[in-house]
């Protein structure tokens, strides 16, 4: 790996927003490929970040920083890897279902999505089961995901998984579930496709259900 490129992933793993956007107009300047700063620099950053998260090594406050700096880089990337019609790995859409406002642990997860290169459509909290299904039907996912932190909202996870299949949209997709209350027997029971317990391990999650698809 080019010293660049280690240099990234390492200001990006310890937060720093403004050194990490340095080194990738300097990565540019150079003659670095788009592609390869965002794979090899920017996804690997934030994967060492999700495993020290997962680990205990690092906390919400400093993965939130680590998730901003990733974003800094890449929003300078997004007008060069769009024109070059480069291929994120997916669209994965999240939300909060219907009822619950509670938003920190699905937006930890979108940060890590985003940081392992998946493009994020954020429907927010307070998701009614309709909506969910039209932002199936408009952004075409490869991944759904929905969150609940009260029990009593759970119950929404299921009712969003019988719409997409009266819309004839189930199987086009892979669902993921998580939040506090959630299990993986509820997951089975609802027929989601995947349980993430926590934010750190909704990647990994994610990347074994497109291998399987």
């Amino acid at each position: 790996m080019p010293k660049t490129f280690q240099d990234i992933a390492s200001k990006l793993y310890n937060g720093h927003e403004k050194a990490v956007v340095a080194l990738v107009q300097e990565a540019l300047e150079q003659g670095m490929s788009p592609e390869k700063i965002l794979n090899k620099a920017l996804i690997v950053g934030m994967d060492k970040v999700g495993q020290a998260f997962k680990d205990g090594r690092l906390f919400v406050p400093e993965v939130l920083m680590a998730a901003r700096a990733m974003q800094a880089g890449l929003d300078l990337l997004r007008p060069f890897l769009s024109k070059s019609n480069s291929a994120r790995i997916g669209k994965y859409v999240i939300g909060v279902v219907k009822g619950d406002l509670h938003d920190i642990g699905k937006n930890l997860v979108k940060m890590m999505m985003e940081g392992a290169g998946f493009e994020t459509i954020d429907l927010g909290a307070n998701v009614p089961p309709e909506v969910f299904v039209t932002a199936v039907k408009e952004h075409k996912p490869k991944i759904l995901g929905m969150s609940a932190l009260l029990t009593t909202t759970m119950p929404q996870m299921r009712v969003t998984i019988e719409l997409l299949k009266e819309a004839g949209l189930r199987s086009s997709i892979k669902i993921m579930v998580g939040g506090a209350p959630v299990t993986a027997d509820f997951a089975q029971q609802i027929e989601a496709d995947g349980y993430t317990p926590d934010a750190a391990t909704a990647v990994d999650v994610a990347r074994q259900l497109l291998s399987s698809s």
